[in-house]
């Protein structure tokens, strides 16, 4: 199913439904686990609806983190297959309502070490464990994000193989244009083709602006479907990746991060952006939102069911036509229509 739409049009993705679930109270943020999936399904179904009328094409899984390293930080091993199993049929109850396909995820073990060749079984597990328990219950493909070690991601690919799913394996680079094992972007992803990956693509880490060259790379560099998700949160060349970003002299990860959020402007832009150098997977990863995927979709030239929401500022009583404005204060309706270095005569309490 994935791959007919892909050969089709631009598929969207998602956001980034941890991230936003922690911003509303349903996730701890530190070990990120997916526990809300049996404490608070209703809190995913919503997400996962606001995301569907927005546009997005995909609903994953939330069971990012939901392997057995992460839940034994939280005191939930035991709830492995329960949170997996949850999670699919909570994604796929949202596609069948709106006509969505269904990923399903997994992520980076941290067991994976490339001078330990045991740790390759232990890793081999945790994917086969959690891919056991999503199957099942409504699975179109898979994906596996925020990778760093190209050993890694070829494991996961085996395991989603095996599973009989198509797969679309995403790597993240941080600091440079190389695999924690070092091997070359262009290099990581060809290899992974030829390894028999349906999509590659990179995702986390960097925003749009900081991913998009690495992405024109990569699809440079492959024939398959190509797939980006950037973060939501504003990056520089100075520092590329959102895990340093500094707001007032420390580093704002993860608790600080709000004065960094990309405008639904910005998403849209990226969304443009990507078409244009020919991904045909976007989606959006940490900090994207439903009001993001939505601008991102109506960029593309989409209707989402939440279209009929989209902005009519023309109504709005400050900024309206003249028809609506009704607005009295001289500074603001001033600085609106001309901008502040045209209204500087104007206080708060009118003329000078």
């Amino acid at each position: 199913m994935i791959l007919e739409k892909l050969a089709q049009d631009i598929v969207i993705g998602d956001g980034g439904a941890i991230f936003e679930l922690e911003r509303r109270g349903y996730v701890s943020a530190g070990p990120f686990t997916p526990q809300v999936v049996i404490e608070h399904p209703e809190a995913v179904r919503e997400l996962q609806t606001e995301f569907a009328r927005a546009g997005a094409d995909v609903i994953q899984a939330l069971a990012y983190y939901a392997h057995k390293g992460k839940l034994r930080d939280v005191g939930l091993e035991g709830a492995l297959e329960e949170i997996n199993a949850g999670a699919v049929r909570i994604a796929r109850g949202v596609a069948d309502e709106y006509g969505l396909i269904v990923s399903g995820n997994l992520s980076n073990t941290w067991v994976y070490d490339p001078g330990d060749a045991s740790s390759e079984k232990e890793t081999r597990q945790q994917f086969d464990d959690q891919i056991g328990y999503q199957i099942g219950h409504g699975v179109d493909f898979f994906i596996a994000e925020t990778i760093e070690y190209l050993g890694e991601a070829k494991i996961a690919l085996e395991a989603v193989r095996a599973a009989g799913k198509p797969s679309m394996i995403t790597l993240g680079f941080k600091a440079d244009d190389k695999t924690l094992d070092g091997v070359v972007l262009e290099n990581a992803f060809r290899e992974l083709e030829d390894l028999g990956a349906d999509i590659v693509g990179i995702n986390c880490f960097r925003d749009p602006g900081m991913m998009l060259p690495y992405a024109k790379r990569l699809r440079d560099a492959v024939s398959c479907f190509v797939a980006t998700q950037p973060v939501a949160y504003r990056c520089s060349h100075d520092k590329p990746y959102f895990q340093i970003q500094e707001f007032e002299g420390k580093v704002a990860f993860p608790l600080e991060l709000d004065p960094f959020v990309l405008t639904r402007f910005e998403m849209a832009k990226y969304a443009m952006d990507a078409r244009d150098m020919g991904v045909n997977y976007i989606g959006g990863c940490c900090g994207t939102a439903p009001h993001h995927i939505r601008a991102m979709a109506e960029a593309l030239g989409r209707t989402a069911p939440n279209s009929k929401y989209s902005p009519a500022l023309d109504l709005h009583s400050i900024i309206g036509d003249e028809k609506h404005i009704k607005e009295k204060d001289p500074r603001i309706l001033c600085e609106q229509k001309y901008g502040r270095a045209h209204c500087h005569f104007l206080t708060q309490g009118g003329e000078e």
